[in-house]
């Protein structure tokens, strides 16, 4: 284990507890048919009325995903979120994700107006990296290149050399390692590890984690899968290495989607957050598809395979932002330069990928 592995193991995994202690409990969705179109419908007025787009990730609940796809918005992961805002004509953009997600879209595109249902949503990994830590560690390995994931903060981001998304992340280290460069890598360790175990590149790695991926357990599911002999395995590499080696197919949200389409099997146990069921139900509508059991294995966990900020993203919370305008995410001009720099290698880098 390297030396940055426990630099923050305390303070910043306290912080995290502290916001998963004010949420309480995930609320259940049981909107009818009807209540549920009279929402999208005037969403939907609302949008047009204000030449905005709503730009939706995939583990937002299914509604909301539902709403960006029938409006003409987007549903994706992080990397083409940031496209998709960038390029896209309308002057507000409604971001219905996290906030780094918020501040991204607000970095690539300073002169729309971006809006997200509640600033409230953030992320364990955002939370766990905080920059006046990161940047005296930055500031203590002067050689190394910085590398950090898209879920952290701006500030974050504009401390970095580059910005990377899962769908990305290897491609980009195995380039800077082909460059004989050392590199700090931050937030999530467990992603990390996978790609310093994939490319072999010397990675100093920041002690972070997601609460949803790391509650997956190799020994849960083993045991799904010994009920299920023929289904194939699908893991984000945000989950604990253990997990990661049973896998059949690892990637990002989008390339788990493309696994489940490619994949010959009919059955799927998916080790990733729930919401990505949606899209990929909608994808393979004839194959079955499993969660994967959590730590909690039916007693108690923190996120049950379900970002308790990502369920915050609720179409009331959409149609009064639209009306009041009164979420609205800034980033400072001089901050936002810095880690434009840093996210714009990455978008150019990630144009020439094969897809």
């Amino acid at each position: 284990m390297n030396d940055a592995t426990n630099l923050i193991a305390n303070d910043a995994k306290t912080i995290v507890q502290a916001h998963l202690d004010q949420l309480g409990e995930m609320k259940a969705h049981h909107l009818s048919p009807e209540l549920k179109q009279q929402k999208f419908k005037a969403i939907q007025q609302e949008l047009e009325k204000q030449n905005a787009v709503l730009v939706a990730h995939y583990y937002c609940d299914p509604e909301v995903q539902e709403l960006a796809e029938l409006t003409g918005g987007c549903v994706s992961d992080s990397l083409e979120m940031a496209r998709f805002g960038r390029d896209h004509p309308a002057k507000t953009l409604v971001v219905a994700g996290v906030k780094f997600m918020g501040e991204t879209s607000k970095i690539l595109s300073p002169e729309k107006k971006v809006l997200m249902p509640t600033l409230e949503a953030t992320c364990s990994l955002d939370l766990g990296c905080p920059v006046d830590e990161f940047t005296a560690f930055c500031d203590a390995h002067p050689d190394y290149t910085v590398v950090v994931y898209a879920n952290t903060s701006a500030a974050v981001k504009a401390r970095a050399d580059w910005v990377v998304t899962s769908s990305c992340a290897v491609e980009i280290i195995e380039y800077l390692d082909s460059l004989g460069e050392k590199i700090i890598w931050a937030p999530d360790q467990h992603l990390g590890r996978y790609i310093q175990k994939k490319t072999g590149a010397d990675m100093l790695l920041w002690d972070g984690s997601c609460i949803v991926h790391e509650e997956f357990r190799a020994r849960g599911i083993s045991q799904m899968k010994a009920l299920y002999p023929n289904a194939a395995v699908l893991v984000h590499p945000e989950s604990p290495e253990s997990v990661i080696e049973i896998a059949d197919a690892v990637g990002s949200t989008s390339q788990l989607i493309k696994a489940a389409q490619d994949l010959p099997q009919e059955t799927l146990i998916v080790a990733t957050d729930r919401g990505i069921f949606y899209k990929m139900q909608q994808l393979v509508p004839n194959k079955t598809l499993i969660e994967a059991p959590t730590a909690g294995e039916g007693a108690s966990c923190r996120s049950c395979a379900h970002c308790p900020w990502m369920a915050m993203n609720e179409l009331d919370g959409i149609l009064q932002v639209l009306q009041k305008s009164d979420q609205e995410v800034f980033v400072d001009a001089a901050l936002a330069e810095r880690a434009k720099m840093p996210l714009d290698r990455m978008l150019n880098f990630s144009a020439n990928l094969k897809p």
